[in-house]
């Protein structure tokens, strides 16, 4: 039922290669080229993330999580980009739909605000693809 815009999913991919690399920055071409995150996006999206205090730093210096990876939720990245109310927007829909797909949403945002960056390091698909070893210590 959760659609993810690709704003949304760069995001994520960027706080997600922050928190790998915590406490260390990384600069927004690193975290680019290594999530496959258009440059210009990153950029933007780092920036989004420094306004919010999500990260320390800035263009040229590199970035890094202002906040431990296990207190940084997923709802967390998504507010920072989506806004607050998108998540408790319902699109086109009318009637006794509305309020299933009001009550569906919250839900989501629940499980969304329970689930941290270091949850998702620590899952086993994850590792893989940051060039870790399921078996490796985690941040």
């Amino acid at each position: 039922m959760m659609s993810i815009s690709a704003t949304t999913d760069y995001a994520l991919r960027a706080a997600v290669a922050l928190a790998a690399a915590a406490p260390d920055a990384l600069s927004a071409e690193k975290i680019a080229s290594g999530q496959g995150i258009p440059r210009s996006y990153c950029s933007s999206i780092l920036q989004q993330f420094r306004r919010a205090g999500l990260v320390h730093g800035r263009r040229g210096s590199g970035y890094r999580l202002a906040r431990r990876p296990g207190e940084v939720s997923v709802a967390d990245v998504i507010e920072i980009v989506e806004g607050v109310e998108e998540k408790r927007r319902v699109h086109a829909v009318a009637g006794p739909l509305a309020v299933i797909r009001t009550a569906a949403r919250e839900r989501e945002y629940v499980l969304l605000a329970k689930i941290t960056l270091a949850d998702i390091l620590a899952s086993a698909e994850v590792r893989p693809r940051l060039g870790r070893s399921p078996s490796s210590p985690g941040p």
